[in-house]
């Protein structure tokens, strides 16, 4: 199905193409400055750390459905191996094959084009099977750090996990900054919990990954108009699987990543950070989220901490 003439008309409204000039490769992480930086460290008050990444192993989230994107399979190629001579320190040496975005992970702005095009009308043929991305890789992220704002949808609509067909709406966002008590601001990097999850912890990964909740094409929109720096949920899909549309498959993949140059991020695990938000009364925090910075990857895993 070719793209419709309601995503064209949104990509119009919400394109930053050029907005930081013709040779930017970061898109909205321009919106963390230092001055965001500064101001989301004051976010800190009881110093509560809450790990966000769901563990890498080889029975992970993965189920197969998406091509080649391998849970972590580990292998060990040194065990207390006495590299140096008899009696000496023994070392242990392991590696692992895995999909760059296999686990809790942010998707580069290369993840996707559509039109022949990436991110600030970068030619989608400058990916290359050996090189990677040249332009708008990973790498190219950086240090990312800045306020986070978790966004409950769930609780917000009353209950503990959205059904597998919920399309996350903008009204659904805006209620669940209201349950938040804060303003989602230019520069945040915005957590949008469903509690889809909660399938894959309770160890049902293909409940987790279809059908699943997730962000309705209406709401790059919501995202663009108050400057988010990133977005990133707690679903295998990020956006709604199957589509809202019929046919029409991530739509909300191409808006992010394309036309606003918004990393988002996937398989975030949201439910110590939903129990801690409520405990203290507050659902701002400081965010620490920068991926491995694989040269040319169009993805990567990360594992964020929330400090409140």
């Amino acid at each position: 199905m070719a793209l419709p003439p309601e995503f064209h008309d949104i990509a119009k409204r919400v394109n930053n193409w050029g907005r930081w000039g013709e040779a930017d490769e970061i898109g909205t992480l321009n919106l963390i400055t230092a001055d965001t930086v500064r101001a989301a460290a004051g976010e800190v008050r009881s110093g509560r750390r809450v790990p966000l990444a769901v563990p890498l192993r080889q029975d992970g989230v993965q189920t197969g459905m998406i091509p080649g994107r391998v849970n972590p399979l580990h292998t060990m190629v040194a065990v207390n191996m006495e590299m140096f001579g008899a009696e000496t320190v023994a070392t242990s040496d392991d590696v692992v094959t895995m999909g760059l975005q296999a686990g809790t992970h942010w998707d580069g702005l290369t993840h996707v084009s559509h039109s022949g095009k990436l991110y600030n009308g970068r030619p989608a043929d400058s990916i290359t099977a050996h090189g990677g991305a040249a332009f708008h890789g990973i790498e190219k992220a950086g240090p990312l750090a800045s306020r986070g704002v978790l966004l409950d949808v769930a609780h917000a609509r009353g209950l503990d996990r959205l059904e597998g067909g919920h399309a996350v709406t903008p009204e659904d966002l805006t209620a669940a900054e209201e349950l938040a008590g804060t303003k989602v601001r230019s520069g945040d990097i915005v957590l949008v919990r469903t509690g889809q999850i909660q399938h894959y912890l309770a160890g049902d990964k293909h409940a987790y990954a279809f059908p699943s909740p997730g962000l309705s094409i209406r709401t790059p929109e919501w995202f663009h108009a108050r400057d988010v720096a990133a977005v990133a949920n707690d679903t295998l899909t990020f956006e709604i699987f199957p589509p809202e549309i019929e046919d029409l498959w991530m739509p909300v993949h191409a808006l992010d990543l394309v036309e606003m140059g918004m990393p988002q991020g996937q398989n975030w695990n949201l439910e110590e950070l939903s129990q801690a938000c409520a405990d203290e009364g507050r659902y701002a925090f400081f965010l620490s989220a920068a991926p491995e910075p694989f040269v040319g990857g169009t993805g990567a895993p990360v594992a964020p901490v929330a400090v409140l």
